[in-house]
């Protein structure tokens, strides 16, 4: 069964996708970009203030889910500037400090909205949640 994931507590999608899916009991969480929901702009700020939106928004459609930080099971990172992986890597180890997921982080040339970088998730269910 399939499950289309909404919150208003993260940004709308500003394309033909949803804000995740549940399928199987594993959750993919579309990539997330640092738009403030309720303005639906980019916040302010370098890219730690950009990380710190995005990842309240992909624990904002977690929660939605029924699911917590505890059950991502794998993130995927995109970066316009990998030069700023340490300083987006302070920030994310505030969200996954233990139980962390597996990870991809990739440098690419542009962003939607001129963003300096994008989070997608997938968490699963475990018995430990």
């Amino acid at each position: 069964m399939k499950r289309i994931i909404v919150t208003d507590k993260a940004p709308n999608a500003i394309g033909a996708y949803s804000q995740a899916v549940e399928a199987n009991g594993i959750l993919f969480i579309s990539g997330q970009i640092a738009l403030d929901p309720a303005t639906m702009r980019v916040v302010e700020g370098g890219v730690r203030e950009q990380a710190e939106r995005v990842l309240q928004n992909i624990s904002h459609i977690l929660e939605a889910a029924g699911y917590t930080l505890f059950d991502v099971v794998k993130t995927s990172i995109l970066m316009t500037d990998i030069g700023n992986f340490t300083e987006v890597n302070q920030v994310y180890n505030k969200y996954f400090a233990e139980n962390r997921p597996a990870r991809a982080t990739y440098e690419v040339s542009r962003l939607p909205m001129g963003v300096m970088l994008e989070i997608e998730a997938i968490a699963i269910k475990t018995d430990a949640s």
